[in-house]
């Protein structure tokens, strides 16, 4: 007599095919919050200190950047694509990275993180309109999360190539040359920002919780994987609207703070000739280009005269709310499907004394470093 009971398929791999070979292990870290307070929409800019606003300003320009507003103590910043400014730079005795805020979806949703979180909705004055609630994240870094805040109108945007595949039966263009311009990159928008902590659990479960951000790939340690990951990158939860595959990315290192920030341009040929502008004049070439495995971003590296790097990127992953988090091991020679191998410069490999001293203050201190983490990062960023 046949067993009438079915045999039970095997389990779908929700990660074959798509965006990581990997999935989480039983007991992983979920990569999102079961019940987060509330649910950002987007990265809103970042804000900087610098001692030379001139300078600051012609780089700007240089990279792409349109200039919002400027008075003797303040540049705002802006991209191509409707909405806030990029960047807020303010006059300073020093180079320095402040911190990143973010939109909120409401109103509501800024009384609602005040509650949770004890600290009170201000109204911004210096940016014409709108309201935040400031926080300092768990590595110290201040995050202020906004909402009705002045937008600038869309400016025409520089579009992509027409392009001959050699696939189709037809040329898409015919009785016509490429002549992309040698000329700065036009910067449509903010992308996201990575960060470096010395508590990274911690962070990423404070982002989680209370910004609603959910993980859309983690990377661990070779060999460390039972001890949690030590990267992520983190988008926007939109529902079933796609965001971003990362706005924030956070790793475990020695020291705290920014990492880089990085603008959508329009295509790789966009990318390229501004990028041929920059070294025609004399700014530091830091990586690329290439193609970035997690986020599939086309990228390039540059640092600004302060030694802050950005990157402009072209065509990156953008997900909904169903996909979960990827898991791949940390190398140097995974961060690019193709490309030059990445520099000392971008990797933050360059012996110095600095960088002594912060790992030195690092394995001193009550936090996620210690010397097998140490060690893996070191020969992650070698591998």
């Amino acid at each position: 007599m046949n067993d009438p009971t079915p045999t039970p398929l095997p389990s779908a791999d929700a990660h074959q095919g798509l965006h990581s070979e990997q999935g989480a292990l039983r007991g992983e870290h979920p990569g999102r919050a079961a019940q987060p307070v509330i649910k950002v929409v987007d990265l809103a800019w970042l804000e900087f200190t610098k001692p030379d606003l001139d300078r600051a300003e012609t780089f700007a320009h240089d990279f792409g950047f349109i200039t919002a507003a400027r008075t003797d103590d303040t540049l705002h910043l802006r991209g191509a694509m409707a909405g806030p400014h990029c960047l807020v730079i303010r006059r300073g005795s020093a180079s320095r990275f402040v911190g990143p805020a973010f939109q909120a979806a409401d109103a509501a949703d800024l009384d609602r993180l005040a509650r949770a979180t004890g600290h009170k909705v201000r109204t911004l004055t210096e940016y014409g309109q709108g309201r935040a609630v400031d926080l300092l994240d768990p590595s110290g870094i201040p995050v202020r999360v906004v909402h009705g805040v002045t937008e600038h109108p869309a400016r025409p945007l520089h579009q992509p190539l027409v392009l001959n595949t050699g696939t189709t039966a037809a040329a898409a263009r015919v009785n016509a040359t490429q002549r992309p311009p040698r000329k700065p990159s036009q910067v449509q928008r903010l992308g996201h920002v990575v960060l470096s902590t010395r508590v990274f659990r911690r962070a990423l479960d404070w982002y989680l919780q209370h910004l609603g951000l959910i993980v859309s790939d983690f990377l661990y340690l070779d060999g460390q994987r039972d001890r949690g990951p030590t990267m992520a990158f983190i988008r926007c939860d939109r529902g079933s609207e796609p965001a971003d595959h990362h706005t924030l990315a956070m790793h475990l290192g020695p020291d705290t703070g920014y990492v880089h920030s990085a603008y959508q341009v329009a295509d790789l040929d966009t990318l390229a000739a501004g990028g041929a502008y920059l070294r025609e004049r004399g700014y530091h070439h830091s990586w690329g280009i290439g193609r970035h495995i997690q986020g599939s971003q086309i990228f390039d590296y540059w640092r600004d005269p302060d030694r802050f790097m950005l990157e402009h990127f072209a065509d990156g992953d953008v997900f909904d709310n169903t996909l979960e988090p990827g898991w791949a091991a940390m190398s140097a020679s995974g961060l690019a499907q193709w490309g030059p191998p990445a520099t000392r410069d971008f990797l933050g490999t360059t012996p110095s004394p600095g960088a002594l001293l912060q790992a030195i203050s690092a394995l001193r201190e009550d936090n996620e470093i210690d010397r097998a983490r140490l060690l893996g990062l070191m020969k992650a960023l070698n591998k």
